[in-house]
């Protein structure tokens, strides 16, 4: 077993064991982010960020420098990795199990090189160079499910209803279909885990179904599922006027009916709020009372 994976595991199964998944919280070192575009852009602000993130109680932090909001432009690798390199370096030394946030097999290569432990790709494997940073790695790989570019992506869940038949169906077979290409690239099929890429190249409609049927995602994947629906355009079903700092009730609410679902790993902004609903459903569960 890899270093990386035994590391990865070890706060997998602490999490589950403890609140019925893990908290990934996101670090965005970017300045345009749909939620919190430039609050943590500057190094000073990002180490911050992942203090805070730590001190909440994130199990691993997803630190990116490149922003996955639907029309966003492409950011080379260099500039990438000037963004994200001394905070991955930083929340390393914080101990922290530190997810990178990139397509880019060459930002993977260099914040992995710093004591990064897992590789995010929002791709669903559009560069297949990554899947071999990561298995040379020993490194666990995080599929999100994806069509094309941000910059095709229409805006916040404004995505042809008729885009999908069967949308779980849909979805989990282009999802395993990455997976073979990373697998025929050296990951190990263990070290994958699966995410159903809540708002990329989805409609409101799709989402909110995918999060309905989720056990039926967990189910068909055989590997842990990451959701990430935090702040996300379709969770305004529940307040049609609430802007993305304004949708906690409604993020805390779609963590809980993942976890619920089987979902190992939840990616929020909001880690302590989360983390609190987590930890009172798992004791409210396990003992009929506090």
């Amino acid at each position: 077993m890899s270093r990386r994976f035994e590391a990865f595991t070890q706060v997998l199964e602490r999490a589950r064991a403890s609140r019925g998944a893990a908290l990934m919280g996101i670090c965005n070192v970017t300045p345009d982010s749909f939620s919190d575009g430039g609050r943590h852009f500057t190094p000073e602000a990002a180490r911050a960020r992942v203090d805070e993130l730590l001190a909440e109680g994130a199990d691993i932090v997803d630190i990116g420098g490149e922003s996955t909001r639907p029309g966003a432009v492409p950011v080379s690798a260099a500039d990438q990795i000037g963004r994200v390199l001394e905070v991955v370096r930083y929340a390393v030394s914080r101990g922290a199990c530190v997810s990178v946030d990139t397509a880019c097999a060459e930002v993977a290569a260099a914040t992995l090189d710093v004591g990064a432990c897992v590789v995010n790709d929002v791709s669903c494997l559009r560069d297949e160079a990554l899947a071999g940073v990561a298995a040379a790695a020993g490194a666990p790989l995080v599929l999100m499910h994806a069509r094309g570019t941000q910059e095709q992506m229409g805006g916040f869940g404004r995505c042809p209803e008729d885009a999908y038949g069967d949308v779980v169906q849909d979805v989990c077979a282009e999802w395993k279909a990455a997976a073979y290409r990373a697998r025929s690239r050296g990951v190990r099929g263990e070290r994958l885990v699966m995410d159903p890429g809540f708002g990329f190249a989805k409609s409101a409609r799709h989402s909110a179904e995918l999060l309905s049927r989720l056990a039926e995602v967990v189910r068909a994947v055989g590997v842990p599922v990451a959701v990430g629906a935090s702040r996300k355009s379709f969770l305004t079903a529940a307040d049609a006027d609430a802007p993305p700092g304004e949708r906690l009730g409604a993020s805390i609410a779609a963590a809980l009916l993942a976890v619920r679902a089987g979902a190992a790993i939840v990616r929020v902004h909001d880690v302590r709020a989360t983390r609190q609903a987590l930890e009172l459903t798992r004791r409210m569960a396990g003992r009929g009372a506090l």
